[in-house]
């Protein structure tokens, strides 16, 4: 006999009901969520979620926030980029963004202090 959920997987259990595109959303979410994930800590792949959001490390016992469905989503990313940059300091890329940035408002404040001046006479 052979394999009844080869195609289906863990969404087998919801038969013909639902639609294709439901299920195959919902077993992506699924093997998002069941999969183990590497431990910010230990570097092992260890990590479970326990809750929705609460993630934990098996083996280090290292428990952390994030995603719902996978422990690290493109915001924590974002955030931590933020963190190192402040930590490390900044690269020259940034220092050239900000450098342009403080032109800008310089100019910016040099163009108002001229239209006042000019306002009072």
């Amino acid at each position: 006999m052979s394999k009844r959920t080869q195609k289906t997987g863990a969404t087998a259990r919801f038969g013909s009901r639902y639609g294709v595109s439901v299920r195959r959303r919902a077993g992506a979410a699924i093997s998002k969520l069941k999969r183990a994930y590497t431990c910010p800590v230990c570097q092992y792949a260890k990590v479970k979620r326990q809750a929705s959001g609460i993630w934990a490390c098996k083996k280090c016992g290292h428990k952390f926030a994030g995603g719902v469905w996978e422990p690290f989503t493109r915001a924590s990313d974002a955030n931590n980029r933020i963190v190192r940059r402040g930590l490390e300091g900044a690269t020259a890329t940034d220092m050239a963004v900000i450098a342009t940035q403080k032109a800008i408002e310089f100019e910016r404040a040099q163009a108002e202090a001229g239209e006042r001046g000019d306002e009072e006479e």
